[in-house]
């Protein structure tokens, strides 16, 4: 007599494999959720993508003519542009030029936004709200306001200090870069100390206690408690004023009114406005596409930079 046949079981990855998949979440309010996005999205592409596309566009176009005066046509010139960019020498002279801004002017701006920041959340210090105000009102200034005004302030022949203007000539070809390194620190100083001291608004204040019954005064809990916990806050401010340096326009603009020493290629910028002016706006194009990417590269590299050393 034959034993009884056993039913073979599965193995268990047999088992696995023929357990039923467990059915994904559905999405809902699919309709409220395209609401929410659709403007910002809309509003992206219009502004941003749409206008890096068409710089693209144009910086790939170059101008041609039958004979001396013929009636210009734009064609398809592949790199053409982008070879004049790089043979261009004072593009390269005015990225240097404000290459050697920002390594003086940022930390010196970023120190005493970090300063006047640390200055407000001390509790030994008296009249916050009007000390906030007043260093934040320069920021309230168009800078092409700031811009002109110290100008004025610079001549020899108009400012109320001639003493010290005429005999330091603060826009001559040696000293023009730091003055209006002066202007751009007088006015986005309060914005990053904003920034920052919104970043020590948020520190708990159960840190302080603890370090307090450590035996820690004012100086050692701003240097070992507050300026750690608010890195990230003051690699923001740094990151954007990477950014902002290398887009330095308005006042360069201003000062050529008031010193021959700015050049219409002073800055990048400058320079991508002088051409675009001539007008040639394939070339323009390119020297704007060539900054972008300088830009991005120089902000990129920062941020990793010091998201690798605080990692260690």
């Amino acid at each position: 007599m034959s034993a009884p046949a056993v039913p073979m079981t599965d193995a268990p990855g047999n088992a696995a494999r023929k357990r039923p998949r467990a059915a994904r979440p559905r999405v809902q309010h699919r309709g409220a959720i395209l609401a929410f996005v659709l403007p910002f999205g809309t509003l992206f592409a219009l502004f941003y993508l749409v206008p890096i596309g068409y710089a693209i566009y144009q910086s790939l176009l170059v101008i041609e003519r039958e004979g001396t005066f013929g009636q210009a046509t734009e064609v398809f010139g592949g790199l053409t542009q982008y070879i004049l960019v790089f043979q261009n020498g004072p593009f390269w002279q005015s990225i240097g030029r404000v290459l050697t801004f920002g390594a003086v002017q940022v930390p010196i701006m970023l120190g005493l936004a970090l300063l006047f920041a640390l200055l407000l959340d001390s509790p030994l210090v008296r009249g916050k709200k009007f000390f906030r105000l007043a260093f934040f009102v320069p920021y309230a200034v168009p800078g092409v306001i700031a811009a002109i005004m110290w100008g004025y302030l610079y001549s020899p022949n108009l400012s109320p200090f001639s003493a010290v203007t005429e005999s330091i000539n603060f826009l001559s070809a040696d000293l023009v870069l730091w003055a209006i390194a002066n202007v751009v620190t007088w006015v986005f100083v309060g914005y990053n100390m904003l920034i920052i001291y919104s970043a020590l608004l948020a520190i708990p204040g159960e840190l302080y206690e603890a370090a307090r019954l450590d035996g820690a005064g004012q100086l050692r809990i701003a240097w070992s408690v507050k300026i750690p916990l608010i890195m990230p806050a003051i690699i923001l401010t740094a990151i954007f004023s990477i950014i902002g340096t290398l887009q330095l326009l308005a006042e360069p603009q201003v000062f050529r009114s008031f010193s021959s020493a700015v050049t219409s290629t002073f800055t990048p910028n400058l320079t991508v406005y002088s051409t675009s002016s001539i007008p040639n706006f394939n070339l323009a194009a390119a020297f704007s596409v060539v900054l972008a990417l300088a830009t991005f590269i120089l902000s990129f590299t920062f941020l990793k930079f010091t998201q690798r050393k605080e990692a260690k």
